[in-house]
């Protein structure tokens, strides 16, 4: 179990792209999406992944995430409606890494960034392409946009 502590962010611009170190596609779909705990199934390069999480208490949430044969988590996705498609870029700046989110498919258009950190209060980087944060916003929850798309905003 890990208490996860997130940030989430609009992109000003396309900056970010120059520094991006790695990056990897990524299907994911929602077995249940209930807003007091989604699970979700991930398929992350050519690794499976189970994950539990908990309501969104401020930035702050409980994480189990656990790896699965890619066979199952094949198997999972297809009991998933609108399986997310996206590519996550990764941005190292001053020791902190940013995931930045590149959507496909009905989201595509939608870019965000996203920063874990060590306490709610941590201090982070703000390079000049990071727009307004999004962290309380359910709209880009990953879990709303598998049922309303960024598309049908």
């Amino acid at each position: 179990m890990a208490i996860e502590i997130e940030r989430k962010f609009l992109l000003l611009n396309e900056g970010w792209r120059a520094q991006v170190r790695q990056s990897t596609r990524i299907a994911q779909g929602y077995l249940n999406a209930d807003p007091e705990r989604t699970v979700r199934v991930r398929i992350k390069g050519d690794t499976g992944f189970l994950t539990i999480k908990s309501k969104n208490e401020g930035i702050s949430r409980l994480e189990f995430e656990y790896p699965i044969p890619i066979a199952d988590a094949l198997e999972m996705l297809k009991l998933c409606p609108n399986v997310l498609d996206k590519t996550r870029h990764l941005v190292e700046i001053d020791g902190h890494t940013f995931e930045i989110d590149e959507f496909h498919g009905l989201n595509d258009g939608l870019i965000v960034a996203e920063i874990e950190l060590e306490s709610e209060t941590a201090s982070y980087p703000q390079p000049d392409w990071l727009g307004a944060e999004v962290s309380g916003d359910a709209r880009y929850y990953n879990s709303a946009l598998s049922k309303k798309p960024y598309s049908s905003w």
